[in-house]
């Protein structure tokens, strides 16, 4: 079927053979589950294709293929193959993407694991100390050379390379950096902020971790540049002033005159003046 052609013009014999095709297919598919011959096409000299209808309901849109073929000079046609292609409204499966591809943020649940390219662009070898004979790896005072690798973040078989540091700083930043809508109307910057967690290591001079159990970054790294409305500084309230002692007066008395209401049982009683302190 991938010989150059050379003629658009059908072989005669090869375009008649269509019992022998139908029949090529039957054999393949089964009798009743090969429907009508649909087209046929030229594929080279004295080579034709043979389509018909797929009756399989799991196949909409399929056509069986049947391609014969004849020798020169020859007046024998033979089978050359008998596939089922998609036609042109067939129902395909989506292109395969591999799964690194397609793995998302967030897709990593308990129990995964995630495998690591050897030559992962976003790694660099580090220092492990496995080539270090035991010796210079003692440290029984904790200030020797593993102290100081943990120290630097070190002690790994792998560390962040270069384009590993960018691409964490891009997405820290796209997330929590200075250009976001809630930074931009922030009174004040997270560098500013009581809230804000130093980190080390390369990019400790341009992101922290929020520690506002009531900010929108909180457990998030996020750009000294970036703010919102949980700034520790942005609306400190005062303090509310304690309540002052009621004060009562029991040195003056005032007379009351009480009047009983018409018709109450009181009212046959005198009227009594009372003092009210």
């Amino acid at each position: 079927m991938s010989a150059p052609i050379r003629s658009r013009i059908p072989d005669r014999l090869c375009a008649e053979a269509v019992e022998l095709a139908l029949a090529a297919v039957e054999e393949v598919a089964g009798r009743g589950r090969v429907g009508e011959h649909l087209s046929l096409q030229v594929d080279g000299d004295r080579v034709v294709t043979h389509f018909f209808a797929c009756r399989e309901e799991a196949y909409h849109g399929w056509r069986w293929a049947v391609t014969v073929a004849r020798a020169p000079r020859a007046k024998l046609v033979t089978v050359d193959e008998t596939v089922l292609v998609p036609g042109p409204d067939a129902l395909l499966a989506p292109e395969w993407v591999p799964w690194s591809d397609r793995l998302r943020p967030g897709d990593l649940g308990v129990g995964d694991l995630l495998p690591t390219k050897e030559d992962d662009d976003r790694l660099e070898p580090g220092f492990s100390g496995a080539d270090e004979p035991p010796e210079k790896l003692a440290d029984p005072v904790g200030f020797g050379p593993a102290s100081l690798a943990n120290e630097l973040g070190l002690g790994r078989q792998r560390v962040l390379s270069p384009l590993g540091l960018d691409l964490a700083a891009d997405r820290w930043e796209e997330h929590f950096g200075v250009r976001t809508p809630m930074a931009q109307a922030a009174p004040a910057q997270c560098v500013t902020c009581g809230f804000l967690i130093r980190i080390g290591g390369p990019l400790g001079q341009a992101f922290g971790v929020c520690a506002n159990e009531y900010a929108p970054a909180d457990g998030h790294m996020v750009s000294l540049g970036f703010g919102c409305g949980g700034h520790s500084e942005a609306a400190v309230m005062p303090a509310v002033p304690p309540a002052a002692e009621p004060v009562v007066d029991d040195y003056e008395i005032e007379p009351v005159r009480v009047h009983h209401e018409a018709g109450s049982v009181d009212a046959a009683e005198p009227a009594e003046e009372l003092g009210h302190s």
